[in-house]
C-alpha cells in the first residue's frame, strides 16, 4: 500500500491510437501507459516495421461503436432461454457461433446484464467492452497476411491492451 500511494508511483494514462493497414483496413488499439513517450515510439516503430499508418483522433473510429460483449458456452446454456435472460437483461443482439453464444450490451450495460445471467447460474466464460466495426473491408490475400502481421505485432506490445479491426476474415 505505501508503496502505490507514494510520491514516485507512475500515472497510468488510457488512450486509443487510431491506425490504417493495408488496403484502408481501420485499426484501434487501446492502450495504457506510464510513459507517453515509450508507446508513442513503439507505435512508430510498429508502423515503420509493419507498415500502416497512423491516422489522426477519429479518423478510424467513428466507423466503429463501442459495444459489450458476453461468450457464454453452449454447453452451459440452453439457446432460448439464454435469449429470453438477455433481453429481459438489456442486451440488444444474440447470436451464435460453433460453441458460444454472443450477447452484444450497450457498454453501460454489459455488467448488469452479465450480473443477471450469473444470478441465474449461467457461467459467463468473457464480458468485456469491445469496438465493432459498422462495416469491414475486403483485402487481396497479400494485404490480409500484411494486415495480421501490423495487428500481431501491436498485440504484442506491452502497453497495448486490445486491439481491434474491421479486416474481413474468412
Amino acid at each position: 500500500i505505501k508503496k502505490a500511494t507514494s510520491a514516485d508511483q507512475a500515472d497510468f494514462v488510457e488512450f486509443t491510437y487510431e491506425l490504417y493497414g493495408y488496403g484502408g483496413v481501420g485499426i484501434i488499439a487501446d492502450v495504457m501507459t506510464d510513459n507517453k513517450n515509450r508507446i508513442s515510439s513503439d507505435m512508430r516503430i510498429a508502423t515503420n516495421k509493419k507498415g500502416g499508418t497512423i491516422a489522426n483522433p477519429g479518423a478510424v473510429a467513428f466507423n466503429f461503436d463501442r459495444k459489450g460483449v458476453i461468450q457464454v458456452s453452449k454447453k452451459n446454456a440452453i439457446e432460448d432461454e439464454l435469449f429470453l435472460l438477455a433481453t429481459d437483461a438489456g442486451a440488444e443482439d444474440f447470436d451464435s457461433t460453433d460453441e458460444m453464444f454472443i450477447i452484444t450490451t450497450p457498454p453501460d450495460q454489459l455488467f448488469n446484464v452479465k450480473e443477471k445471467l450469473e444470478q441465474k447460474g449461467i457461467k459467463v466464460e468473457e464480458a468485456e467492452l469491445q469496438m465493432i466495426p459498422k462495416n469491414y473491408v475486403e483485402c487481396d490475400p497479400e494485404n490480409v497476411k500484411a494486415n495480421l502481421e501490423l495487428i500481431e505485432y501491436l498485440e504484442a506490445l506491452d502497453d497495448v491492451d486490445a486491439v481491434f479491426h474491421n479486416l474481413k476474415m474468412e
